[in-house]
């Protein structure tokens, strides 16, 4: 057992509802004195029906013959299964003896917490409960019992005392485990970025699918203007994270600043076959309506929008602060999804419980850099910040969490088909073609638009944008993608010894431009990728 929390307290002064948070957040066990001692004497009479009165007199009997030892033994008995991390609340200690008997039994691992309310509001809180429980017996009753009287002596020996008057749940929570290290004062970085250095479509999924093992957590933000195709299994992710096949173990988290096709989200659910106890989808999400799409069919070809509804939901949940519905709809967000109800719930409690329990998390960032709303070439950007920073303020993870960002780069960056804005100088897959001594029908076919299914424009590696996106982004890793359009030599690789060495070279112009390892490579598109564990 990690830590035993003892919580006591008048008749509803809020015991209850403390347990409750500490099994949703820490899943804590929760052991009931009542229960224990229900399951204690009617092993001895089967046939007595036990009223609340009646289990308080033979509690009474209990404490006086053992000083209250026997809540210790019958916790042990109750504990036996627990594993040696597990947080126990016991609800709720009557006596000073027996919290004296727990912290001895139990040196150094008791928090003993004391609860306390006014009467009046305890009353009405009792009333409440008895409707719902048919609880026999009255207020007055149970309050006057003799030990019950004498609960408030518990406060002058408790390690917290908190008073429930005026404040909510959680906040009672965040007094009563203050400096018990379940949420770590200290953050340790855990958590690994991941994000693309030019215009999107760098090859994000399959880095994110082949790494997706070494996490507990997959998370991703962004919209469904951004498609990720996994080869294995070959899947073309829009909402989910790139991994969810890959690593069915992992939590799968979508973030506060994530927007949503209904339809889109449905699908994949169905297709990964997720349930609620591993996915979670932030009920802060936005939701895009059929008109949202509409809008930008009419509005943003002349800038190479995918046209998903993206950016005009992004500006209805801004401009629908005031209530009404600014662009003809209403603003509505995940948790006013009745189909998505089972999965929603605060991905940034989920992060916290990954935090305290030491998972490593994968951000999956979506797009690349330079689709940056703020630092990319301003009109033909997205409707986001496509940066690390702002993943994670996205996601809702603090910068002192992170301990990579590995910036995925393409040898030859590509940019949406159309009018979607500048690039340093554009060439065709004839000239990569030719270069490479690929055929040309596998690059015309591999650069068409995961999401937008137009031929893509392909560009020359730009160095400025390299060394500005390792900027931006503070990269601390490369994954350098589609390796074999350097040269066709390339294609059967599987070390990186067997690259060309004009091949080693770019990477090493890489590394010192960006100022950051190339630690990963991929050729072509396929589950296999180079892993080089050299630096610089």
């Amino acid at each position: 057992m990690r830590q035993l929390i003892v919580l006591s307290g008048q008749i509803a002064s809020g015991k209850s509802e403390l347990c409750s948070q500490l099994a949703s957040r820490f899943g804590a066990e929760i052991l009931r004195t009542r229960s224990i001692l229900e399951a204690k004497i009617k092993r001895d009479n089967p046939q007595r029906d036990w009223s609340r009165a009646a289990l308080q007199e033979a509690g009474d009997q209990l404490d006086t013959a053992t000083h209250g030892k026997w809540v210790v033994e019958a916790l042990k008995e109750a504990m036996e299964h627990l594993a040696d991390e597990a947080v126990v609340a016991l609800d709720s200690a009557r006596t000073v003896d027996q919290v004296a008997a727990l912290k001895a039994a139990f040196p150094g691992k008791v928090r003993h917490v004391h609860l306390k309310a006014a009467r009046f509001l305890r009353l009405r809180r009792y009333n409440a409960r008895r409707e719902a429980t048919f609880e026999e017996t009255p207020f007055e009753q149970a309050a006057e019992h003799p030990v019950e009287v004498e609960v408030p002596k518990l406060e002058p020996i408790a390690d917290v005392v908190v008073s429930t008057n005026a404040i909510d749940a959680p906040s009672v929570l965040a007094l009563a485990i203050a400096g018990l290290g379940l949420h770590p004062s200290s953050p340790t970085p855990l958590v690994d970025v991941i994000v693309g250095a030019q215009y999107g479509s760098e090859g994000k999924g399959n880095i994110c699918a082949h790494l997706a093992n070494d996490y507990q957590v997959l998370m991703r933000v962004g919209g469904p203007n951004a498609g990720h195709m996994v080869a294995e299994p070959l899947y073309k992710y829009v909402q989910l994270p790139s991994g969810t096949q890959s690593n069915k173990a992992a939590k799968i988290l979508v973030g506060a600043g994530a927007t949503l096709w209904l339809p889109q989200v449905l699908e994949e659910i169905e297709d990964c076959k997720l349930t609620p106890e591993r996915l979670s989808i932030d009920p802060q999400a936005m939701i895009i309506e059929t008109l949202d799409r509409e809008m930008e069919e009419q509005s943003l070809e002349v800038i190479g929008s995918t046209k998903q509804g993206v950016g005009v939901a992004t500006a209805r949940k801004i401009l629908g602060r005031g209530g009404g519905g600014q662009y003809g709809a209403p603003t509505r967000l995940a948790r006013q999804v009745k189909e998505l109800k089972d999965f929603v719930r605060c991905t940034k409690r989920e992060l916290e419980k990954a935090y305290a329990a030491g998972h490593p998390i994968m951000l999956e960032g979506t797009q690349g850099t330079d689709l940056s709303i703020h630092h990319g070439p301003y009109p033909h950007v997205t409707s986001r910040d496509t940066t690390a920073s702002g993943c994670l303020a996205d996601a809702g993870i603090a910068p002192n969490r992170v301990r990579k960002v590995i910036m995925v780069t393409r040898t030859y960056p590509i940019r949406v088909g159309g009018t979607s804005g500048p690039m340093m100088k554009e060439i065709d897959a004839q000239t990569i073609a030719q270069r490479s001594k690929l055929p040309i029908e596998q690059i015309q076919k591999t650069e068409v638009g995961t999401v937008s299914g137009k031929a893509r424009r392909i560009g020359e590696f730009d160095w400025e944008q390299l060394r500005r996106a390792a900027v931006l982004n503070g990269a601390t890793d490369i994954a350098l993608t589609f390796v074999d359009y350097l040269d066709a030599a390339n294609a059967t690789a599987k070390r990186y010894e067997d690259l060309t060495s004009a091949t080693h070279e770019f990477v090493k112009q890489v590394e010192a431009v960006a100022n950051a390892p190339v630690t990963l490579l991929s050729v072509g598109f396929g589950p296999d990728l180079i892993t080089r564990n050299e630096t610089l």
